[in-house]
């Protein structure tokens, strides 16, 4: 299945410049969804990991199938002050403005595997702040996955030059 063809893109959102890939158009395909889905399914099986997590809020959608049909627990790493126990922080630039995410300090046992995923990766800052987040826990990372890879930014080199597992299921350049 091309998936690339259930992915609507929308210039100048959220600012102008960027050019937003939206999965929305992809999850309400049912049997796009569901490909895409097994696919992630098929890849997180050839991982070593403990526990899954995802990246706020379109990562849910897919980590969430994992989790079910992998039978891992899944962690959710969320924007700040959204968590409501103790928690870990990491600040971090993206490519339109600064966030903050966080996870539950209790959500990951030192050396658990965490398998990290998100719908896309861009510059690579949402990402990395993930992975500090699994690491200031105690956690190692297991590997990513993301739907979509914009090739011409720099999200994955990042990653895989910090030594890290990263697959996409699609590419598409970033502007």
């Amino acid at each position: 299945m091309d998936l690339k063809k259930h992915i609507r893109s929308i210039p100048d959102y959220p600012k102008k410049g960027i050019l937003f890939r939206d999965i929305t158009t992809l999850i309400k395909n049912t049997d796009a969804f569901r490909y895409t889905n097994d696919k992630i399914i098929e890849i997180s099986q050839k991982i070593n990991f403990d526990k899954v997590a995802a990246i706020e809020s379109r990562g849910f959608v897919f980590a969430s199938t994992v989790s079910y049909k992998l039978k891992k627990p899944f962690i959710l790493l969320r924007k700040k002050n959204k968590l409501p126990s103790e928690t870990h922080s990491v600040d971090f630039e993206l490519e339109y403005g600064k966030a903050t995410i966080e996870v539950h300090k209790d959500s990951i046992i030192k050396n658990e595997k965490i398998l990290i995923i998100d719908d896309l990766i861009a510059t690579g800052g949402t990402a990395e702040a993930a992975a500090k987040l699994v690491e200031i826990s105690g956690g190692k990372v297991a590997g990513f996955i993301f739907v979509i890879n914009l090739f011409d930014l720099p999200g994955e080199k990042l990653l895989k030059n910090k030594g890290y597992f990263v697959e996409s299921l699609i590419e598409f350049p970033g502007h």
